[in-house]
């Protein structure tokens, strides 16, 4: 028997486009929101969730990958067939996905003060243009600082399809590997003046970790990485399958390859705020592509299913991952808003807090996916229905003439 059939095998659903719903991508999904839940709420839990609270940002960049891969594969499967950019159903499908439930969340910071999980708000301009991740100034505003990331994923939204009607004028092979690594090196770049300019301010600091974060964290340009990871794999399934038939008879190896990349990671940026040499000065320059390489890796294994873990099925992630958007944008007030009105539950890092903080999370979430963005899913859905089947039936006529 071959390797491809000792790891995987073949099911009805390996006809299913690479955005198709398998157990693996969901549990990505779900494990990285757990990580930047974590992250942000680490401070009111037991000290056993202290690593994982360290480097749970790691899960946005987790984020990212999946995004490159899911929107960069919905984008050139038409491609493939011929069929072109559709720029309008595109931006159209993106914008029923995001904006309903971000905006009822923003609604929030304006009209509850309560609401607010930290002191400082960027101007309501940035929030509306996504531009927050550009303009923020760290060292006062913090509440739903946390919107820098769907600021970068907008970013990626509007430029990608563009990027991908240019490329398909004149397909090269060539052309699309230079622009996909021209934007790392862009990105090598940016981060390399950086911590030249940090370098300037002393490691250890306030001012170096704010700086940090508005220089090199959350700007666009200096993030690219995870989502470039994931278009590169979306386009070597798109249009090399033999490689990507290549990767996932390798799909085990992969994961370990992948889990070794991360763990590298994490020993780069272990210091990335007191320090700016070493592992912490090269976490700030290659860190960010090291780390989305590595996650990277998980991806073959995670989205063909004729793999296992693509199969695999842990209790509660298809759940988390379908709640993730809603979570994402909701979990740090919800744990402030919690910690306010029980503070006798939640002050102490007692194992109580865990499933206090845990239930009220995945309640506003749940609450905010049924009520607001999964009703504009399906209105989506509905519209682009019957303007397919609109689009069928006038096919159909015969001309009059």
């Amino acid at each position: 028997m071959s390797t491809l059939q000792n790891l995987c095998w073949p099911t009805a659903s390996d006809k299913a486009g690479p955005s198709a719903r398998l157990a693996g991508l969901d549990t990505l999904r779900a494990l990285a929101i757990v990580m930047v839940v974590v992250y942000h709420l680490n401070w009111r839990m037991p000290a056993a969730f202290a690593i994982s609270g360290s480097f749970g940002w790691m899960g946005v960049d987790l984020f990212f990958v999946l995004s490159g891969y899911l929107i960069g594969s919905q984008l050139l499967k038409p491609v493939q067939r011929g069929e072109g950019v559709g720029l309008r159903d595109f931006y159209r499908r993106r914008a029923y996905r995001i904006l309903p439930a971000y905006l009822v969340v923003l609604g929030l910071y304006v009209v509850w003060p309560g609401w607010h999980e930290n002191t400082g708000m960027s101007p309501l301009w940035e929030f509306l243009t996504f531009t927050e991740s550009l303009f923020v100034d760290y060292s006062k505003n913090f509440a739903f600082s946390h919107v820098w990331s769907l600021c970068v994923e907008e970013h990626f939204y509007l430029v990608l399809p563009l990027m991908v009607l240019w490329l398909s004028q004149r397909p090269s092979a060539r052309k699309t590997v230079a622009v996909v690594a021209g934007f790392v090196v862009l990105g090598v770049a940016v981060r390399s003046y950086a911590l030249h300019v940090l370098r300037g301010v002393g490691a250890g600091t306030d001012a170096y970790s704010t700086q940090y974060i508005e220089r090199v964290y959350y700007p666009t340009w200096s993030r690219l990485d995870g989502l470039l990871a994931g278009v590169a794999l979306a386009l070597v399934r798109t249009f090399r399958p033999a490689w990507w038939h290549w990767m996932v008879r390798r799909a085990n190896s992969l994961l370990l390859a992948g889990a070794a990349l991360v763990g590298l990671s994490i020993w780069m940026f272990y210091h990335r705020f007191s320090s700016d040499t070493g592992p912490a000065g090269a976490s700030t320059i290659i860190g960010f592509p090291v780390l989305s390489l590595g996650m990277a890796c998980w991806i073959p294994a995670s989205a063909d299913p004729r793999c296992w873990f693509a199969r695999l099925r842990v209790p509660g992630a298809r759940r988390l991952a379908t709640l993730a958007f809603s979570l994402y944008l909701t979990h740090k007030e919800v744990g402030n808003v919690v910690h306010t009105w029980f503070p006798v539950a939640t002050d102490a890092h007692r194992w109580l807090t865990v499933p206090i903080y845990a239930a009220s999370c995945l309640a506003v979430a749940a609450l905010l996916y049924y009520t607001v963005e999964r009703p504009f899913l399906r209105l989506r859905d509905w519209r682009e229905g019957r303007r397919r089947a609109g689009a069928d039936v006038e096919a159909r006529v015969e001309p009059a003439l």
